[in-house]
């Protein structure tokens, strides 16, 4: 079975060795399966539960 993590920003799963992962300053890591998500996450700050192709869309 692959092993697989989920993205931080769109909860889709993302293969080991596939999509980017993020470090932040405090030590925080984060696991993109594009570089959308990582846009969307880091430099436009938008909410995945108004992103529409998300899986957290919708919920509260």
């Amino acid at each position: 079975m692959v092993k697989v993590k989920k993205c931080s920003f769109c909860q889709y799963d993302v293969p080991i060795g596939r999509g980017i992962m993020f470090v932040k300053k405090d030590g925080t890591i984060l696991n993109f399966c594009t570089n959308k998500c990582k846009k969307a996450m880091l430099d436009y700050k938008k909410n995945p539960r108004k992103t529409r192709w998300t899986k957290l869309y919708g919920q509260q």
